[in-house]
């Protein structure tokens, strides 16, 4: 599997593709919750699996921090280092600027996921889109 930084429009509708099939179908997100303000400024990624989408992410720059979001991965490749693999280009892509501190708002299942990356909960626990969620940091070495 191979994580890239989306350049074409059918990129970034293949990320999309599985945003929508794992928040919206799966997860029950509302569909205007799912499509923000804020896609036109994020660094988008796509996972493909040869040349069938797999899973998405974004990242974009607040408050000093690069803020990762929209994080997923189709049901059939969890737990099978898919989410790694985006995680680990979303942050070598936000390097290129200079060291960062990440920050992200993870479903609470997926914290463990998380904290073996090197993030710490730094939040109580909130709601989001009706899904149970902590806010995490990691700083770049």
């Amino acid at each position: 599997m191979k994580a890239k930084i989306v350049g074409t429009k059918e990129e970034l509708q293949d990320a999309f593709s599985v945003r929508f099939k794992v928040f919206v179908d799966e997860q029950k997100v509302p569909e205007e919750e799912e499509i923000d303000q804020f896609e036109d400024e994020a660094v988008h990624v796509v996972l493909y699996d040869g040349t069938v989408p797999a899973g998405a992410g974004r990242f974009r720059f607040v408050d000093g921090y690069a803020k990762v979001e929209r994080i997923c991965i189709m049901a059939q490749y969890r737990g099978k280092g898919a989410g790694k693999t985006i995680m680990d280009r979303i942050e070598s892509a936000a390097l290129e600027k200079g060291p960062q501190t990440f920050k992200l708002n993870a479903q609470t299942h997926a914290v463990p996921f998380y904290e073996k990356l090197g993030y710490s909960v730094v939040s109580e626990e909130f709601l989001d889109a009706g899904i149970p969620h902590v806010t995490m940091t990691k700083k770049s070495i």
